[in-house]
């Protein structure tokens, strides 16, 4: 087990499991976060390794969310350090760091539902760039079949597990090096849920790091190498996934509803 437990608690860990330290892709150090007066997270520290699948586990309101926006650079109020690809992005505007290869899906989509499947593929075309899967539609159509067949149909009039796969598709334009994905089985048909998860399996084969967010252990277990659970926005546990599903007591401390 990589966390400590008092009681039923979880003291906060820092792990020197897969992933951290110097050599990371994405790392982040001591990131707090404000809404307001309202303190959201707590010193989260975060280090992914190239080419893995990380799971960021939490209830709903653990922080999860604002974690992926203060590393995209979404939250005006924020502090600590974040790097990407070597380079200090703590200070960085959203679009500048989106430019720099990260790749964010939130959780509510935010297609363009005036815009056909082309065009909002269209809107995320990146260059290709070094180190990275290379994207076209062609390929996206290949991932995702169901966007294949309506590639001409405005977003507006696409499903929610459609948007979805559109959302994703359209951040891969980007030819991301690592891609967030917010709560991607959210809300989603059971086939759907399926499909998501072939889907990032894809991603890994194709050397994409990917971080997504999961209150769905299942889900997160079918796709991802290691979890980190977040509760009350400080990091409580670290381990691979075979361990959270050894560890009752970290389950049932963090993750049970």
């Amino acid at each position: 087990m990589t966390a400590a437990m008092t009681g039923h608690r979880t003291a906060t860990v820092t792990g020197t499991g897969p992933g951290t330290g110097a050599g990371a892709l994405l790392e982040v150090s001591e990131l707090d976060a404000w809404y307001g007066r309202a303190r959201i997270l707590n010193q989260v520290d975060l280090a992914v390794a190239r080419g893995e699948v990380v799971a960021l586990l939490g209830r709903n309101g653990a922080g999860k969310s604002t974690t992926f926006r203060a590393i995209a650079g979404l939250v005006e109020q924020r502090s600590g350090r974040v790097s990407f690809a070597g380079t200090d992005v703590s200070r960085r505007a959203s679009y500048e760091i989106a430019r720099l290869g990260l790749g964010y899906v939130p959780e509510d989509r935010r297609i363009f539902t005036d815009l056909t499947v082309m065009e909002n593929l269209e809107v995320g075309r990146q260059a290709p760039r070094n180190g990275a899967p290379s994207w076209t539609p062609e390929r996206l159509f290949t991932l995702f079949p169901n966007l294949a067949e309506m590639r001409n149909r405005p977003g507006g009039r696409m499903s929610g597990g459609e948007q979805q796969m559109l959302t994703i598709a359209r951040t891969l334009m980007g030819n991301p090096l690592l891609i967030l994905l917010d709560e991607p089985s959210e809300g989603l048909a059971p086939r759907i849920v399926e499909m998501m998860a072939n889907a990032i399996l894809e991603l890994k084969k194709e050397g994409l790091t990917v971080v997504l967010s999961e209150q769905n252990l299942h889900f997160a277990a079918l796709v991802s190498d290691r979890a980190v659970i977040i509760e009350t926005g400080a990091i409580r546990y670290r381990g691979t996934m075979a361990e959270l599903a050894a560890d009752e007591e970290v389950r049932r401390a963090y993750l049970t509803m």
